[in-house]
């Protein structure tokens, strides 16, 4: 048993740090991808400046960068919101775990408008555990992510009824904040639970 505990633990911490690192790995990696692709078109100005300045390495990196920010800027107005729109539902949201971790990401950013990873408060057993709704069931019932502590992307998946999830008007990061604390701050939680609670009375 004290052996299988340890392998949960080792794994579950695995996939925390998995979680954490591969955005950031798979940016990197596609930030050389693109200024490795690009440096043949600066060339022929990287070959005017000094050469003491490894002026393919700059001038590709400011290149990637102006277009990721056209892009940004692109996606911003209604014809590019969407393009990516219509690109997100014919090719990206067909590929397994897309929409979850979009979500992820924007709740992270703080973009509150996905109803998933929204914090909640579940009823588990006879106890109140932090977690967020990943998705609502058609017959109401919901799917939540109970976290583990004091690693938030690591734990368990609930199926529970709407009446033993409360979801709570708070910031994500907050809620993050409460699991990585070993619960410190959890009463802030249980306050959001409450006032929702006395307003529906």
């Amino acid at each position: 048993m004290a052996l299988k505990k340890i392998g949960q633990f080792v794994v579950s911490r695995l996939l925390a740090g998995v979680l954490i690192v591969a955005p950031i790995y798979f940016a990197v990696l596609l930030l050389l991808k693109a200024m490795k692709s690009l440096a043949g078109l600066v060339k022929p100005l990287a070959n005017l400046l000094p050469s003491w300045l490894p002026a393919d390495q700059v001038l590709s990196l400011l290149l990637v960068l102006a277009i990721f920010f056209f892009i940004g800027l692109a996606v911003r107005t209604s014809s590019g919101r969407a393009i990516w729109g219509g690109m997100q539902t014919s090719l990206f949201q067909r590929i397994p775990g897309y929409q979850l971790f979009r979500s992820l990401t924007q709740r992270l950013a703080g973009q509150e408008g996905d109803t998933a990873w929204k914090p909640a408060l579940a009823e588990i057993e006879e106890a109140l555990v932090p977690a967020f709704i990943i998705e609502e069931l058609e017959d109401g019932r919901f799917t939540v992510f109970v976290p583990s502590v004091p690693t938030p992307f690591a734990g368990s998946i609930y199926i529970l009824a709407s009446d033993r999830v409360h979801p709570l008007n708070i910031p994500f990061t907050q809620a993050i904040k409460a699991v990585s604390r070993w619960g410190s701050g959890s009463k802030d939680l249980v306050a959001a639970m409450e006032v929702k609670a006395g307003a529906n009375r």
